[in-house]
């Protein structure tokens, strides 16, 4: 018996017998080949032919199963969406917010260690979503902002009864956000030590880093100013380090970037030799953002905790400003020189480094308590770098209010009470 197969968005994928086991097995093999692959080089990046090549198949082979890149990629999304999900339903068991946390987290953990050591194949990242075109990328999304519910759903309890809204979308980007960052950094631990790892992660997330005598001030690091150059050039940097951050270094083009400003291809050949020195460049603006604002905590009067969180404000008051986003630090997997993507990294492990020195400024004074500052610069860089899609999934997030809604949970807990 032959079937015709509907893949994601109802496409053709192709006439096929009826599954058997073999074709799962490779179906399976394909995918997890795929998923590598992806979030190595991005969905525009990476290749039919380098997916089939990296398992020992002809192209045809992967069409066989799915036609289009985009519906590979697509499925590669649903899914690591799909994992995502059945961890969040599995903590939703749990009776407490808390206790939910910490057993999203863990699974995420053991989930994480299974693909380091084999057991489990790898997964997707999804900061490529945006690359994929319609209608693939309008179920990806929908998938998404199921799984993104579910997750928010962990929060809601006696614990959280007074939060509004604007609160618990913000605090699942904060909890998605972390768990979306482990992988890029638990890569330095031994695997079989994720778990205790992330525990100390989640008992951050829920407990805050504050000392005793710790006190949240809302205005902290307003009077900031991040600066950045003013003209032609920082507009281009400005929006082509938005397309980057939503449909990923091949799908900024040049095309895209000049139309986004309402100019022609000449003037940004103007300002720019290649689109991959823009990109270099809007990764510099990017860090030099940063910098300044750890340079800022650095200098400042004030406890480690007054100045850590003060450069978090700044940093995602930017984000959300005219002046922002910053470029997402997952755009590095997109970037088609390794050593720029080492480089690229590095600077981003530096610049965590910073926070890391506050944060143990804040041990040294009392007012941020007892913990591992590199696991809580880690789960604090997490928040900073996601806020640049911060306004998709808190509607109504500002520059006057993202301190309160956003930063201050980060900071305080998961289950601190609304400002």
């Amino acid at each position: 018996m032959v079937v015709v197969r509907l893949g994601p968005s109802g496409v053709s994928v192709a006439a096929q017998p009826v599954p058997t086991a073999r074709f799962h097995e490779k179906r399976e093999a394909i995918l997890a080949a795929a998923a590598s692959l992806f979030n190595e080089h991005g969905v525009r990046g990476a290749t039919l032919a380098g997916i089939a090549a990296s398992v020992g198949l002809a192209t045809n082979s992967v069409t066989y199963y799915y036609r289009k890149k985009e519906d590979l990629a697509t499925a590669c999304f649903l899914r690591a969406i799909a994992a995502y999900d059945d961890i969040a339903r599995a903590a939703s068991g749990a009776p407490r917010v808390a206790a939910r946390i910490a057993d999203f987290l863990a699974r995420h953990a053991a989930l994480l260690a299974d693909i380091e050591q084999g057991r489990e194949p790898a997964i997707m990242t999804f900061h490529d979503i945006r690359a994929l075109p319609s209608p693939q990328a309008d179920d990806v999304y929908a998938a998404y902002t199921q799984m993104f519910r579910r997750v928010r759903a962990l929060l809601e309890g006696d614990e959280t009864r007074d939060l509004a809204r604007i609160d618990l979308n913000a605090r699942a980007h904060v909890l998605l956000s972390v768990a979306n960052w482990l992988r890029g950094w638990l890569i330095g631990y031994e695997a079989d030590a994720y778990g205790a790892t992330v525990a100390r992660v989640a008992d951050i997330v829920v407990r805050g880093i504050g000392g005793h005598g710790a006190r949240w001030q809302s205005d902290v690091g307003a009077d900031w100013q991040l600066h950045v150059a003013e003209g032609t050039s920082e507009s281009f940097l400005r929006a082509a380090t938005a397309l980057v951050n939503e449909q990923g270094y091949r799908g900024a083009s040049v095309d895209k970037i000049s139309a986004r400003l309402n100019v022609t291809k000449g003037s940004f050949y103007h300002h720019h030799d290649h689109k991959d020195d823009l990109i270099s460049a809007c990764f510099e603006r990017s860090f030099a953002v940063m910098r300044e604002a750890f340079g800022l905590a650095e200098r400042g009067a004030g406890s480690g905790w007054t100045r850590a969180s003060a450069a978090a404000c700044a940093l995602v008051r930017f984000q959300v400003s005219d002046g922002g986003p910053l470029l997402r630090a997952s755009a590095v997997s997109a970037l088609p020189d390794r050593a720029h993507r080492d480089h690229v990294r590095l600077t981003m492990h530096r610049l965590t480094q910073r926070m890391n020195a506050i944060v143990v400024d804040g041990l040294a004074d009392g007012s941020i308590r007892a913990l591992d500052p590199a696991i809580a610069a880690e789960t604090l860089i997490a928040a900073i770098n996601a806020a640049a899609e911060l306004q998709r999934w808190v509607p109504g997030a500002a520059a006057g209010n993202v301190a309160a809604h956003y930063v201050r949970p980060a900071f305080e807990g998961l289950l601190c009470s609304a400002s």
